[in-house]
């Protein structure tokens, strides 16, 4: 059996089908500022009409959306599994679908169907608390995004890391660049949707981005199994420093029909993970930080009532890095004062809720113009950040424009790298906003595959409609 190398492998395999025309970015054998260039030929994996990079439920719902429309998709995901931070990172809670009075229901579409099909297998509780409306089981999650993205005849590629955008030689995007067991790729597609998080296709591509100076910091979570959460709240009051535990913000949920609790107690700061190096540091912190939190609780806690540490997440829990400039930036006043837009295709009316990076604790910014300033150990300081008024808007939306990258005429952004206004962020970026944003971006594409048009001139009126055929509610 004669053997190969796999560069002489990727080199026999025929790219006639590829076109002649088509190359990744870096095309020439040479090093140039320090990079080498390569012109290596990769094979094609597979062709599609819409390609969706992130498998989160912002990812999958895109990529449910247009294969339910028709469309062809891929979905590629780095992960072992679908939903991202409500799965991989264990955050187990979407929030409230009604406005802040809860007379009005605002959001439903696939978050709406998911809890749904949750509640079949009791993988979901209800509660008043718009802050924790619903607590789900993250692993019973995972399985029920696989049967979502089957059932709709998405083609999954999971452990599959992207790694570059690939152009054409008029500069358009026609494909991405893949890593995976089998080897180096290009899924090429008409569409796409960077649903990465970090916003890594439009960085890539050289798209304008920007980051707060005070990104909000990311959490590890972790599952424990008898967690007493009054004793450890009291413990960590009194020796939160002798074991070097940031003063934060803690919250938790209990997995349903099991004795898991969710813990969301650390907080690592003056992290940018969308930054190598800092990401891996903010990894190993968090994790440290868990640690230490048992170390606390073996050393002060009830030694009759030891919990125990069964999970861990497979990456933190990132609220934000980096976002992309798009045709419109939903300012802080948008967000404060309910702002309703003729191209809205998401609603929202979770708290905003800001993490800080400069003190210790969180500020809660309520639409009705009261705020709170919450801080473990010490009173909560109440105040408002605007005058009374006759009425209180209930929501805040979030338009089409804002999830529109500005240059390349194929491409849309799904997730928290929208483009926002640092406090109108806050309350935004939450999963059950994100997951219409999703929705949105999938119906998008599929007009704009379907009428061969560009995707800023896709008729937000038509986007509206078509979601709203598929269940999620406009207003």
């Amino acid at each position: 059996m004669k053997m190969q190398t796999r560069r002489n492998f990727l080199n026999n395999i025929l790219l006639g089908s590829l076109g002649a025309g088509l190359t990744t970015p870096f095309t020439a054998c040479a090093v140039e500022n320090g990079i080498k260039k390569t012109s290596i030929q990769l094979p094609i994996i597979e062709e599609v009409d819409i390609c969706v990079l992130g498998g989160s439920c912002t990812g999958v719902f895109a990529g449910v959306r247009a294969a339910r429309l028709g469309a062809t998709v891929a979905i590629v995901e780095k992960q072992n599994a679908f939903g991202g931070v409500a799965t991989s990172s264990l955050v187990n809670i979407w929030h409230s679908l009604y406005d802040t009075e809860a007379k009005q229901q605002i959001i439903a579409g696939l978050t709406n169907e998911v809890i749904e099909r949750l509640s079949l297998r009791n993988a979901v509780n209800v509660s008043p608390n718009p802050s924790s409306a619903y607590t789900f089981n993250s692993q019973e999650l995972k399985i029920e995004l696989d049967e979502l993205v089957l059932e709709a005849g998405i083609h999954p590629y999971l452990h599959t890391l992207f790694s570059e955008p690939c152009l054409d030689e008029e500069g358009k995007l026609v494909g991405v660049i893949v890593d995976n067991k089998s080897g180096r790729g290009i899924i090429k597609a008409k569409y796409f949707v960077d649903a990465t998080g970090d916003g890594d296709l439009c960085y890539r591509l050289g798209l304008n981005s920007y980051t707060f100076d005070l990104l909000q910091p990311p959490t590890t979570c972790a599952h424990f199994e008898g967690w007493n959460f009054k004793e450890f709240d009291s413990l960590l009051k009194e020796h939160a420093t002798e074991f070097n535990i940031p003063d934060g913000f803690v919250w938790g949920a209990m997995l349903p029909n099991t004795n898991v609790y969710m813990l969301a107690g650390t907080r690592v700061y003056k992290a940018d993970c969308s930054i190598a190096d800092s990401l891996t540091k903010a990894e190993i912190e968090g994790r440290r930080q868990i640690r230490a939190m048992m170390d606390m609780l073996r050393k002060y806690g009830s030694k009759e009532n030891m919990p125990g540490l069964v999970a861990l997440p497979s990456y933190i829990g990132i609220r934000e890095t980096r976002h992309i400039k798009c045709l419109y930036q939903i300012s802080d006043e948008d967000a404060m004062y309910g702002k309703h837009f003729d191209d809205a295709i998401a609603n929202g009316s979770y708290r905003l809720d800001i993490h800080h990076q400069d003190k210790p604790g969180l500020t809660f910014r309520y639409l009705d113009g009261s705020e709170v300033y919450v801080r473990p150990g010490f009173p909560d300081q109440r105040s408002r950040w605007r005058k009374e008024m006759d009425v209180d808007p209930t929501f805040y939306q979030i338009p089409l424009r804002s999830i529109i990258p500005l240059k390349y005429d194929n491409l849309m952004v799904a997730g928290r790298m929208l483009d926002a206004a640092i406090i109108a962020y806050s309350g935004i970026r939450v999963m059950v906003n994100m997951n219409q944003v999703g929705e949105a971006a999938g119906v998008t594409s599929y007009l704009a595959l379907q009428q061969n048009k560009k995707i800023e001139d896709v008729s937000p009126l038509e986007v509206r409609a078509e979601l709203k055929k598929g269940d999620s509610i406009i207003i």
